[in-house]
Formats: C-alpha cells, sequence, structure tokens
C-alpha cells in the first residue's frame, strides 16, 4: 500500500479495506511505519515506537474487529503500556515503566486498533503548547515553525500528517480540542467519567481529565467511543456503557436551540483578544446552524468567567503538588531534585501552600457553575464558542522566557511561595495560561461533552475550529450534531495539511 493511498483513508475506511481484503492487515501496518519514520524527523509528533511489539500484536488482530488492525498511537501521558516506557513529557520519569496496561489501552486492543508508539505532550500534560524540555517539539503540519497545540500536540501533528487517522489523546482544559482546532482536525471531548482512567487512577483533577481521541472524521471518533465508554469496576462514577453512538450519525439531527458566543464570558479579565478569523469561524458555524434548520440565539450563559479561571487554576495547582509527590515515590528522588522544568517546579510549590480551605472552596465553584449550565440547558442543547483565541502560536511564542522562568525559581526561597499567593499571584498565573485559550475549561470543570469541529481556514493558512458544548450525559446528541456540521462545512481541513508537503 503507498503512503499517499493509505493517507487518504480514515480509520473507518482502512478497516473497511481489510475487511474486504482489499488490503491485508500488514500492508497497512508497513504503510504506518513507513509514514512515521518519514514525517516524523521533522515533525517530532511520536517520542518512541514500538514497531516490532506492534507488529506482533497486529498478527493477532481479527479482521472482523472493528478496526481491524488500523494503527494508531497512545499519548505519553496517563496511557499505560506494561513494561514500558511512559514519561509524562518529563525528564524526571524517562526511565519509569507501569507494570500493566491503562484500561483504555486494553479496550482500544480489543476494537482492533494497534498501537505504534507514543505521542509528544508537554511535561505532566500542564501547557496548551507541547514543548516538554525533555524531547523535541512537534511541528504544526498545517504550518512549519507553529505548534500543534496541547497538551495533545504530538497526537494532533501525527492525524493532521497522515502518520495515523487516530490518535489517543486526553483533555483535562481543553488538551483535545485546542490542538484539534489548531491542526485542522476533529477532536471529542466526552462527558465526565464517560470513559474511564483505570486502574492506576480513579480521577483525575477531580475528574476533569477525559481521555479519548483527535481524528479526521466524526465516525472515526463515534466508533472509537463505542468502544472504550463505558465505567472501570472501580470507577467513581456510574456510568454504564452505551451503543449507538455510530448509528446516531447516519440520522440528521432534529432541530435543535443553539446558543452562539464569542465566549466574552470567559475571556472576561483576562487579556483575551479575539481574532478576525475566529470570529469569523463561529459565524459561519452559526449560518450553517441556522441554515441546516436549528434555532439559533445569540447568548452569554450565565457563569462567572473569573471565578471559573480562579478555581480551575487552584485546583491545577494543588493537582500539581501532588504529582509531582507521586513522581518522587515512583523515582525515589526527593521532590526538590526531581528533572523537572522551572516553571513546573515553581507551579509546584505554588500548590503545595495552598489550603485545605482554598481547594474546597475552589471544588465548590464547580460545582455551581455545573448547576448554572445545567439551567441554561433547560433552554438550550448546545452552545457554540470559541476554542481559542486565535489560530496556532509560533513555537516557541507562548512558553515562558528565561526572564520568566529566573523570576520563578524565586519561589525556591523560603516563605516566597506563601507571600506570593497571598500577592495575588493566581490572578497572573490565570492570564499568562488561560488568555489565549479560556474557552475551554468550563466543560472540564462541569462534566459535559464538548468537541472542536474545523469551520474555517485563516488568512495565514492555519485552521480554526469551533467548539460546541452539549448537555451533560447527551454525548450522542453531540456527535450526532458533529456529523451534520461536517456534511456543512466541518472537517475538510485536516486534508489541507496533509496535501502541503511543503511544511513537512
Amino acid at each position: 500500500m503507498h503512503l499517499e493511498d493509505y493517507q487518504k483513508f480514515d480509520a473507518t475506511g482502512l478497516a473497511e479495506l481489510i475487511r474486504r481484503r482489499e488490503v491485508s492487515q500488514a500492508e497497512v501496518f508497513d504503510a504506518a511505519v513507513a509514514a512515521i519514520e518519514t514525517l516524523n524527523p521533522s515533525l517530532h509528533a511520536v517520542v518512541r515506537t514500538r514497531f516490532e511489539k506492534a507488529k506482533h500484536e497486529c498478527d493477532q488482530v481479527l479482521e472482523n474487529s472493528v478496526f481491524a488492525g488500523v494503527p494508531t498511537l497512545s499519548k505519553d501521558l496517563l496511557m499505560a503500556l506494561a513494561g514500558e516506557p511512559l514519561a509524562f513529557g518529563s525528564a524526571s520519569l524517562s526511565a519509569w515503566c507501569p507494570k500493566q496496561d491503562s484500561l483504555i489501552i486494553q479496550r482500544v486492543r480489543a476494537a482492533g486498533l494497534v498501537v505504534m508508539g507514543q505521542t509528544a505532550t508537554p511535561e505532566l500534560g500542564l501547557m496548551g503548547i507541547t514543548e516538554p524540555k525533555a524531547f523535541p517539539h512537534p511541528q504544526n503540519p498545517c504550518r512549519k515553525g507553529y505548534s500543534p497545540g496541547g497538551s495533545s500536540g504530538g497526537a494532533a501533528a501525527a492525524v493532521a500528517s497522515g502518520m495515523v487517522p487516530i490518535a489517543l489523546a486526553g483533555d483535562g482544559g481543553g488538551s483535545i480540542r485546542i490542538p484539534a482546532s489548531y491542526c485542522g482536525l476533529f477532536g471529542f471531548k466526552p462527558s465526565r467519567g464517560r470513559v474511564p482512567l483505570a486502574p492506576a487512577h480513579g480521577e483525575v483533577w477531580q475528574g476533569a481529565v477525559v481521555e479519548h481521541a483527535i481524528t479526521r472524521s466524526v465516525r472515526d471518533s463515534a466508533a472509537l467511543l463505542e468502544q472504550i465508554n463505558g465505567m472501570a469496576p472501580s470507577g467513581p462514577y456510574p456510568v454504564p456503557r452505551e451503543t449507538g453512538y455510530v448509528d446516531a450519525l447516519s440520522a440528521s439531527s432534529k432541530p435543535l436551540r443553539i446558543a452562539v458566543s464569542l465566549g466574552n464570558f470567559l475571556s472576561y479579565g483576562l487579556d483575551t483578544q479575539l481574532s478576525t478569523d475566529v470570529k469569523i469561524a463561529v459565524e459561519k458555524a452559526a449560518k450553517a446552524l441556522a441554515d441546516m434548520g436549528h434555532e439559533v440565539e445569540w447568548c452569554e450563559p450565565p457563569v462567572d468567567g473569573d471565578a471559573l479561571a480562579d478555581s480551575y487554576l487552584t485546583l491545577y495547582l494543588g493537582h500539581l503538588a501532588a504529582d509531582l509527590q507521586w513522581v518522587s515515590q515512583q523515582t525515589g528522588v526527593p521532590v526538590h531534585r526531581l528533572a523537572i522544568e522551572p516553571s513546573t517546579r515553581a507551579i509546584g510549590r505554588l500548590g503545595a501552600k495552598l489550603s485545605a480551605k482554598d481547594y474546597e472552596l475552589a471544588k465548590r465553584y464547580w460545582h455551581e457553575a455545573a448547576e448554572q449550565m445545567s439551567q441554561f440547558h433547560l433552554r438550550y442543547d448546545a452552545l457554540v464558542l470559541p476554542v481559542a483565541a486565535d489560530t496556532a502560536p509560533k513555537i516557541g511564542e507562548l512558553y515562558p522566557s528565561a526572564a520568566r522562568e529566573r523570576l520563578m525559581s524565586l519561589l525556591a526561597v523560603p516563605g516566597a511561595s506563601a507571600l506570593a499567593l497571598k500577592a495575588g499571584v493566581l490572578k497572573h498565573l490565570a492570564v499568562d495560561a488561560l488568555s489565549r485559550t479560556p474557552f475551554t475549561q468550563l466543560a472540564n470543570l462541569t462534566g459535559q461533552p464538548a468537541m472542536s469541529v474545523p469551520f474555517h481556514v485563516a488568512a495565514n493558512g492555519l485552521p480554526v475550529g469551533v467548539q460546541v458544548v452539549g448537555r451533560l450525559g447527551e454525548d450522542k446528541q453531540l456527535l450526532q450534531l458533529a456529523a451534520d456540521m461536517e456534511r456543512h462545512g466541518g472537517g475538510v481541513l485536516a486534508m489541507k495539511c496533509l496535501s502541503n508537503e511543503s511544511n513537512v
């Protein structure tokens, strides 16, 4: 199978070819190896490969399974492969190997996907860009020198370039939707608890983190979710396995009442500047939805964006402090001697100084926001808003400067972290971390399903996705709407990256 033929198909299409015996599993496998070996040296999407083990696993896949031996990639974060490195994007865990597979890996394999390797992520998945100091930085296949976003930036770069048609990804504050938007792909974040994080974790970031995938088509996303959803035996959320995600795509969505916003309620106080192209993308999506027969109304949800950002970052700090303690336990290295980036160390120190009261008050606001959105959804079935304030940034544009890192290192001074929190450093962190991407955390905090659908190409040639947030638990309805949007102009931008050879 030639590389250009391999890249024409999504995962569902490749699986159909295999089942019809038009190509063999071995031919598809070899094409994926060729794609990764050809493209990755310049794109740096994949941090490690496992071709020999993957070939053995491919030989065991049944041709009548859902994905029939189609190649995929897992993320170098949380997605454990027993006895194989899982570095979390950090030098501190470069030699660490988990003892058992994650449940998502088990379910992915049972569905017939073959894991070819692991994709790049920022250290501990902390940033909306993928620029870890321990690994090369992935390039956006749509334009060289630009970031594919984060934290699932490696996954997005791999799919957009045609290395694999589908890559596993995780989302704790937008980490599926942001890279999908930056790379012209479809990115779906399921409802809280829909995809388990067992056995290593019951929940991560108080349930904000959900794992799924970045894909070139809605049908691939639906087919995968059908195979991996459903609670683990030890899971903290009673979310039984659902079916019917793929079948829902074949019928047009019933007329819905859809709210549209430019996200001002979330970006207030964060110095966010929305680009013209992002506004155009949202307006195009609103018009397309109206043309499809939905009732569209411009409306701002009743959520306090300032409080949302503060509560998100408070728990973010607290969990990082706990994560660093976990890394220390796994490696036997004291926290203060871990090989971590200055920004990670500084944020961890701030988190260690938070009180239980601060942490609990932040979590209570998550519940308040969830209640506000549940009331909002009594009137509206879905909410359309931006994914990010602009197209993909240049590599290095958003990473803390050397001067900022030196300032962060001052938090090592005894008492400095506590003083920094009292001085309101959390607000400065919010502006630094969220000003470009303040729109995606809402769905993580409330637990709602949300997605990025490609809908526009900016003047600089980079894709722009629009975000759609659905009612809690209504993943099927949201995917059905995504399929309609895909048919009406979304979901075609990834091909632009594949065809732009000069960028890769």
